[in-house]
């Protein structure tokens, strides 16, 4: 299965969103479609042997839609070329990558001209192409991070221009309306100039609702045509009927509604522009993150430092990064040491100390040594890409909450319209005199108050500033459906390694019981554990090497999951590990009960040492818990979720090290293959489960979960096993995403609950003539924009663990 996220243009409200779903869902091979009209995106899963992207557009261009061409025309300066056969070489090369359509080589200018699909390769991806066969690309023109945003600048320019342009031949219209409507009307001050003032009005409203409507028409020709219908059918209809009954005004005595057309248009094309405007600040965190990037880095090379454009930079590259200056892409320090910071990535204000060795994210400021930095991840790959992609993908997902609403959009104006024609009838049937005005006032103010608008933002608008805050704080959500799962959740399962302890033990006992010393246990105990990859074992063979003690081979190792190790040292067998694989070998340490019940007691965990089939040592190893990981516990239980800890323990260690936090329950003596049966258990009761993990040896487990979270990922997110990621080790980042998750929620509900009672209460009070058209349509404007307005005031919600509830 394969995944693409189109930009889709010509959307007017969720009736759109929808119509596209059903066309891309019809498509043969299409698994999964979710069309966004927030953010005007559509995301597509689909089995790309059966289907491919251009059957996707042409499924989203035949239900009368477009998309935004992902071809890209570029022109570079080629650097290294010395005659006509390197341009032959260029040519040939970029012509055999997977997504580049044309490529044109001019020796003569030394330029390239090459036409690519930016979804299947990018300039980066061509320019390193370029370069491994030695020649050189530059971009003639620097296009931004942000392109596409800029385009949405572009577009906000030109409806604002629109209304501009509107509200200057509707105002005139309105005085008009308002100077006839006093007593005696314009005709009483200028007899016999009746017809005259009504053309007048007539020519000033024809280029508000022909000109400036024009793409509002066009819209609603297309969804008629389709045999589809949306918020343009009602605003044509509204705009048509009232432009109709002033031409009726040339004729008979009545009065002219073009004032009236003129009006709904121009507050239509005002909400568009306003709800627009707002849906752009609702991904925000996107742009900024955008704005993070780096443009440039200084590259050493021959012992000589370089600036290149961030889009040259290749893996491998050492790159010089002095203090205050951005960290170009993700990368190793090779030399120096300094202070970084990651509040981008992590959402904590402190900066973190990094030296060599160390791993560093692309767009975190150092603060104060110079680096040199190995960088290991380029272009797509970078932790701020992968950022955006999981941000933008779980923006193109749905919360189940938001099915009704699909449901209720896809028949809603249909209904509108029938509402609309009964309203008429019955004025025309039963209301006062004249009949016909009064049929057409109220049957307007129907068509163009009903809003489901209001109903196709309130999700994903929510989900937009949701997302974006909490890539701001570490907390990345890969599925909104996990957003309303974890207002459910009663349980979480808490993994002890690594999630409530720091990960790192620490040897604290050596008591040898047989003819070893200390220092011989530590020696045959290192040598054992030295293959292994278990945090037990790699405590023990650093405690080994900080000593001075020799590591000595070992043959015929072999790992038993869950209970330890065995070998041989020096031709004699050993075991190290727990009290189960020493009664399996038949190897007793019962004289030692009284110690090791005291080690457990104490929260360490006991290793045993047997050589040659005698006991010989015991081995205490304890891990420090967290700073916040009580502090944490505390406050999901506040929030009405119990802790669960889950190890591989013995009972007695894992209830010492539960107690200390604060969780009663503890599922003890677990191996790695038995937490998905353990969480199944919980499920089985009636929980809703979600799980904290790695996210890598706790995949499987996080996946059956209702809620999976990998904690403490670092730069390595992109896990599919998880349905929150948290880039942060500590455990008070759950708490984060426990907070986000509920508040984006309680948002989409409410946003949700304003949409319907809005609807439910305004069409009947239009129908009975309480409202006029044009402040009908003023309404319908401000029910969309309360809805992102709701949804903006998530990006000031604290969810640190500081005020948890």
């Amino acid at each position: 299965m394969k995944k693409k996220t189109l930009k889709i243009i010509g959307m007017s409200c969720a009736s759109c969103a929808r119509t596209i779903e059903k066309a891309l869902g019809s498509l043969k091979g299409v698994q999964r479609a979710n069309v966004n009209f927030a953010t005007g995106k559509g995301s597509v899963e689909y089995d790309e042997k059966i289907t491919g992207p251009e059957k996707l557009k042409k499924a989203v261009s035949d239900a009368g839609y477009d998309t935004v061409s992902e071809e890209s025309k570029e022109i570079f300066k080629i650097e290294g070329m010395s005659c006509a056969s390197c341009a032959r070489t260029i040519e040939g090369v970029l012509k055999k990558m997977d997504g580049v359509l044309q490529a044109t080589v001019n020796f003569a200018a030394g330029n390239l001209t090459v036409t690519y699909d930016r979804g299947r390769v990018s300039a980066a991806e061509m320019k390193k192409e370029v370069r491994n066969i030695g020649y050189f690309l530059r971009e003639e023109k620097k296009k931004s991070a942000g392109e596409d945003y800029d385009k949405e600048e572009k577009m906000l320019k030109k409806a604002s221009d629109k209304v501009i342009f509107s509200f200057i031949f509707t105002i005139p219209v309105f005085i008009l309306m308002f100077i006839n409507l006093l007593e005696g009307g314009i005709s009483a001050r200028f007899p016999g100039s009746a017809r005259l003032w009504v053309l007048i009005q007539g020519f000033l409203a024809l280029p508000v609702v022909f000109i400036a409507g024009f793409e509002t028409h066009r819209g609603s020709l297309k969804a008629l045509r389709r045999g589809a219908a949306n918020m343009n059918v009602l605003i044509t209809l509204g705009t048509f009927a009232a432009y109709g009954y002033g031409l009726a005004a040339l004729f008979v005595d009545v009065h002219p509604f073009f004032g009236l057309s003129a009006g709904i248009m121009a507050f239509h094309l005002l909400g568009r522009f306003l709800e627009t405007r707002a849906r752009g600040k609702a991904s925000r965190a996107i742009k900024k993150l955008l704005q993070m990037e780096a443009k440039s880095a200084r590259i050493i090379s021959g012992g000589e430092e370089k600036e290149v454009p961030i889009e040259e930079v290749l893996i491998g590259d050492i790159m010089m990064v002095r203090p205050g200056e951005k960290i170009p892409t993700d990368g190793e320090v090779t030399e120096g040491s300094s202070a970084i910071d990651e509040s981008m990535a992590t959402g904590e204000s402190m900066p973190v100390e990094k030296k060599k060795g160390d791993g560093v994210i692309g767009a975190t400021i150092n603060k104060q040594g110079s680096l040199k930095v190995k960088a290991t991840r380029i272009g797509k790959d970078t932790f701020l890409s992968q950022v955006i992609k999981m941000v933008e993908e779980a923006q193109g997902t749905k919360v189940p909450i938001q099915d009704f609403a699909d449901k209720v959009t896809g028949y809603f104006v249909p209904v509108v319209v029938s509402i609309a024609l009964v309203t008429f009838i019955l004025w025309m049937l039963f209301g006062p005199a004249p009949a016909l005005s009064s049929a057409l006032f109220a049957g307007i103010a129907v068509l163009v108050i009903a809003c489901p608008c209001a109903l196709g933002l309130a999700t994903p608008t929510a989900l937009m500033v949701g997302t974006g805050k909490g890539a701001q704080s570490g907390v990345l959500i890969r599925d909104g459906a996990a957003i309303q799962t974890m207002k459910e959740v009663t349980v979480i399962v808490l993994d002890k390694t690594g999630t409530i302890t720091k990960g790192e033990p620490e040897v604290t006992d050596i008591i040898p019981v047989g003819e070893f010393s200390e220092k011989e246990i530590l020696r045959i105990a290192a040598s054992a554990e030295n293959p292994s990859e278990h945090p037990l074992g790699e405590a023990i063979v650093s405690k080994a090497r900080s000593e001075g003690v020799g590591i000595e081979d070992v043959d015929g190792f072999n790992a038993v999951v869950g209970h330890g190790v065995e070998c041989k040292v020096k031709g004699k067998k050993v075991l190290v590990g727990s009290q189960k694989l020493m009664k399996k070998e038949g190897i007793e340490f019962s004289d030692l009960k009284d110690t090791l019940i005291r080690l457990e007691e104490e929260a360490k965990t006991v290793m045993l040492l047997a050589y040659d089939g005698k006991p010989e040592g015991v081995i205490a190893v304890a891990d420090t818990l967290k700073e916040d990981s009580a502090g944490a516990i505390e406050e999901l239980k506040k929030m009405n979720i119990s802790p669960v800890m889950i190890t591989g323990d013995n009972k007695r260690t894992a209830k010492a090290i539960a107690s200390k936090v604060g969780i009663e329950k503890v599922l003890a003596e677990v191996l790695p293959d038995e937490k998905v049966s353990e969480i199944k258990s919980l499920q089985a009761e009636g929980e809703i489960v979600a799980m904290a993990g790695d996210g890598i040896n706790d995949a499987p487990a996080l996946k059956q979960a209702n809620v999976g979270i990998a904690i403490g990922t670092g730069t390595d997110i992109a896990i599919e096993s998880s349905d929150l990621t948290l880039i942060q080790g500590e455990l008070s980042a759950i708490v984060s995403g426990v907070k986000l998750s509920r508040y984006t929620f309680a948002t989409i509900r409410q946003n949700l609950f304003w949409a319907f009672i809005y609807n439910t209460v305004a069409i009947p009070v239009a129908a009975l003539g309480y409202l006029n058209p044009i402040i009908a349509a003023g309404a319908m404007t401000v029910s969309s924009i309360c809805v992102v307005l709701n949804s903006l005031r998530l990006r000031k919600k604290d969810i640190s663990m500081a005020t948890a509830s």
